[in-house]
């Protein structure tokens, strides 16, 4: 090959790099301008990041405090989750006294003036369990009817601000609650496969009220509705001779709780003449990941109602 036609060679095929390059950095710039116009959430849990995500979709990115399995009710926040707090466009938590040590946190920044969504706040009191004191049960996704009304309140704070992509959050809205509507329907159909006297749910931490009332379980647990409460001895003494009694064949343990408890209530169950097996780990204050495909709200649920089914029918 001459020198004039390898000039015009390697002439040929700089040319179709730089092309390459300009245009690749183009589509990068076109990405970094569409990124810099959506939405900076902050949320807390993996329940309302999955919620956020569903129906603010493409026009929002969200950004997630806690991970798979992390336990809200004792979760300090780290100086660089304040930091993401204060640069998101607007925050949403759970309240209830949910993350409750985080309290003081969410109370100053909208005292400074921070765009806050406290979904429990939007649920009517009436609808709510309460335990002693007056506190309420902060495991409201755990009644899909109540989701429901949390994903309403998220679709409207996200049309306040942005009402320009009203209908598409609106149609995203509609489209998630038929969703809910089917896995309603499909945890009927499952739990009525479990005979009402073996209906009796027992885990590590009071985290199924909600799910209980709604699809007539009962339930028992260890420890109150905050696992920042203390397991003693007489409640663990009390619950076997309960199992005990009712023979019941499976107690569960719980994603974000240590399973210590369940193991001791077993040992205990034991001692008193009858052998109960745990059934399965259930996700209670976090959902789970793409590796066992509970990684969104609605396959959580359909996996917490799958192991319960399982272990008790």
């Amino acid at each position: 090959m001459s020198m004039k036609e390898k000039l015009k060679y390697f002439g040929f095929i700089f040319g179709f790099i730089l092309c390459i390059t300009i245009l690749v950095s183009c589509s990068k710039s076109e990405n970094t301008a569409a990124d810099s116009q959506k939405l900076k959430i902050t949320t807390t849990t993996t329940m309302l990041k999955d919620l956020i995500q569903t129906i603010g979709g493409d026009k929002v990115e969200v950004i997630n405090l806690m991970g798979e399995g992390v336990d809200p009710h004792l979760y300090n926040a780290s100086a660089g989750d304040v930091k993401k707090l204060a640069s998101a466009d607007v925050i949403i938590y759970g309240g209830l006294h949910l993350e409750g040590k985080m309290s003081d946190v969410f109370g100053k920044l909208e005292n400074s003036g921070k765009d806050i969504l406290d979904v429990g706040n939007t649920l009517d009191k009436s609808l709510l369990i309460f335990q002693e004191e007056n506190i309420p049960d902060p495991h409201v996704w755990f009644d899909t009817n109540l989701w429901i009304l949390e994903a309403e309140a998220v679709a409207a704070k996200l049309s306040d601000i942005d009402p320009e992509n009203k209908d598409y959050y609106m149609s995203n809205l509609e489209s998630y609650k038929k969703e809910l509507s089917d896995l309603t329907e499909y945890v009927i159909q499952r739990i009525n496969e479990v005979p009402e006297s073996q209906r009796i749910l027992v885990t590590a931490h009071d985290a199924f009220g909600y799910f209980a009332k709604q699809f007539r379980l009962e339930v028992r647990s260890i420890q109150g509705i905050s696992t920042d409460s203390e397991a003693g001895t007489k409640d663990i003494s009390e619950l076997a001779d309960f199992i005990a009694e009712k023979k019941i064949k499976a107690v569960f343990i719980e994603s974000s709780v240590p399973r210590k408890t369940i193991e001791s209530l077993q040992e205990a169950v034991k001692s008193r003449g009858w052998d109960v097996k745990i059934g399965g780990e259930l996700y209670s204050d976090s959902l789970g990941d793409k590796e066992h495909n509970t990684d969104t709200y609605i396959k959580t649920v359909k996996k917490n109602v799958d192991v319960i089914v399982e272990a008790l029918k």
